[in-house]
């Protein structure tokens, strides 16, 4: 029988959360509070003057054709780095646990990625794959391929894609590495002593009990290809060539630093708030059900 914890102060357990919430006001609650009272105005690019327009700034930007174009590329963007972050993760994950020797200096190395910050990742790959300058641009281009991200704008989206998942890849290694890791050893044993092979044990043993990871991921990755790539797409492309990278976080930036539209820029930002809150509580609706605890 187990004991129950009872805390006897009443006033401790809202102390222990206290800086949680803090936090959570100071750098999410007010930030958002601020930018949907900034989205109700109209303000000059000098910001001296303002006046309030209720959801015309919505309005003006759900019927910008260039928003919705972002909205579609965002959408594709997000779902191919979250599906080459999750596969090759969990391929590396399941290789390194079966590793026996040099098994820590294979995860450091594996772990390293998640070290780099967005923009430095970019500037890295950017180094790599510059046109005329990259050593790989020129294996590319020895090979009879023409690489020229900076004027081929599928080239230049599937350029961020692949640094903005090579830069996830180690968080998710991580996760999936520890929950194979608590996969309890018997029942593998056990399903090879009844002739289970590696890939049958795999997907009917090992894959469902690694569900809840995978859940946890795609949530996570989803979010980090929304908000989180902003540094990449800034470093290696600036939202071009022709606006081809520039995703709604992008944008949100672009509208209001440069553009110096702050009541639209706001309301953009709004907008991608809720939809990947949207997205994940879909996620936690549908999605969840199928995860096995």
């Amino acid at each position: 029988m187990q004991r129950r914890v009872v805390f006897r102060g009443k006033a401790l357990p809202y102390l222990l959360v206290a800086p949680q919430l803090v936090v959570t006001l100071v750098f999410f609650f007010w930030p958002a509070a601020q930018a949907f009272w900034q989205s109700m105005h109209r303000e000059d690019p000098f910001g001296l003057s303002s006046r309030f327009v209720g959801l015309a700034n919505y309005a003006a930007v759900l019927s910008n054709p260039d928003y919705i174009a972002s909205i579609q590329r965002t959408m594709v963007f997000s779902a191919a780095v979250t599906v080459l972050v999750l596969v090759p993760s969990l391929l590396l994950a399941v290789m390194a646990d079966r590793v026996i020797r040099a098994a820590a200096a294979y995860k450091t190395v594996l772990l390293l990625p998640y070290a780099v910050a967005p923009a430095v990742a970019g500037v890295l790959w950017l180094f790599l794959l510059y046109p005329g300058v990259g050593p790989i641009a020129h294996a590319l281009s020895w090979l009879g391929i023409d690489w020229n991200y900076l004027l081929n704008g599928g080239q230049a989206m599937m350029l961020v894609i692949v640094i903005a998942a090579w830069k996830q890849l180690s968080y998710n290694f991580l996760f999936f590495l520890a929950g194979l890791q608590s996969i309890p050893k018997s029942l593998l044993e056990a399903a090879a002593m009844d002739g289970a092979g590696r890939t049958r044990r795999f997907w009917t043993i090992v894959f469902p009990l690694l569900s809840p990871t995978v859940f946890f991921l795609v949530i996570v990755d989803l979010v980090y290809a929304f908000f989180d790539t902003f540094g990449i797409i800034r470093s290696v492309t600036l939202g071009g060539p022709g606006k081809s990278t520039e995703i709604l976080v992008y944008k949100v930036y672009y509208d209001g630093v440069v553009a110096l539209d702050l009541g639209g820029s706001s309301a953009q930002s709004i907008i991608l708030m809720a939809i990947v809150v949207a997205l994940t509580a879909l996620q936690f609706r549908y999605v969840e059900r199928k995860v096995h605890y």
